[in-house]
């Protein structure tokens, strides 16, 4: 009966540890390396538009959303959808 635990336990140590780079499949660093790519773009895109934006157009201060944005996709995402005053839309005829 505890040979049988310690197995268990020896199975879900394996698992539950972090793999190391050269542990992981091709399709596993792929996917890594992308959203690290895409997190990375956001950021920067996000970075960008708080400095070229004028203040009135951001809802908060400049410098709230420059530490909001550092927070992985959540930060720059919530910028975009959220930081940005919008220009109501023009009505069409």
């Amino acid at each position: 009966m505890n040979m049988g635990k310690n197995m268990h336990h020896n199975i879900h140590k394996q698992h539950s540890r972090k793999k190391k780079w050269n542990e992981l499949s091709p399709m596993a660093r792929f996917g890594t390396v992308g959203a690290g790519i895409v997190q990375l773009s956001l950021l920067v895109a996000a970075q960008t538009d708080i400095s070229r934006r004028p203040a009135q157009q951001i809802r908060g201060s400049k410098a709230m959303w420059r530490l909001a944005t550092l927070v992985n996709f959540i930060g720059p995402a919530t910028y975009f959808a959220v930081g940005v005053k919008r220009r109501p839309a023009a009505k069409q005829a």
